[in-house]
């Protein structure tokens, strides 16, 4: 179990450092990322109105700094899904949820020793930006083992 004081000071930092980052080029999709608060807003909850374990939070958190640093450095891809979703897009000055075809592109890289996937996501009429990040691993406390992530990059 993760110390609460210890999260939130993560969380701070994290959040801190994540508003700071520029928008970087990706040599392999060869235009740029952007860093909005979507892909902030992912780490902290799962999808809407479901908030992701502080566990998770916490792991996701410390390792956002190599988000960017993974997207620049990528010149190939390890993962790529397009999934129809509904997603919310602005339509005549409300909002609405459409069914469209959404891409995620997959990353993957060692940096410090630790293998991270880094996702980027793109819906139709937008920007390619930063999706999540995700250690290749989470702990299952009862059994002390790590578990590979391999779910759905929507909600990974």
């Amino acid at each position: 179990m993760i110390d609460f004081e210890r999260f939130r000071e993560i969380k701070k930092r994290a959040e801190s450092k994540y508003r700071n980052f520029e928008n970087v080029n990706c040599p392999y999709l060869k235009e740029k990322v952007n860093f909005n608060t979507k892909g902030l807003d992912h780490i902290k909850f799962k999808r809407w109105n479901k908030t992701r374990s502080i566990d998770d939070q916490y792991m996701r958190l410390k390792l956002i700094e190599y988000a960017p640093k993974i997207i620049e450095k990528s010149y190939t891809l390890q993962g790529y899904s397009e999934i129809s979703e509904f997603e919310h897009k602005k339509i005549n000055s409300r909002w609405e949820r459409i069914l469209l075809n959404v891409k995620y592109y997959e990353f993957v890289a060692v940096l410090d020793g630790i293998r991270i996937r880094v996702i980027v996501k793109y819906v139709p009429g937008g920007e390619k930006y930063f999706w999540s990040i995700i250690p290749f691993w989470k702990m299952d406390r009862s059994k002390m083992e790590k578990i590979l992530h391999d779910g759905k990059p929507s909600e990974d």
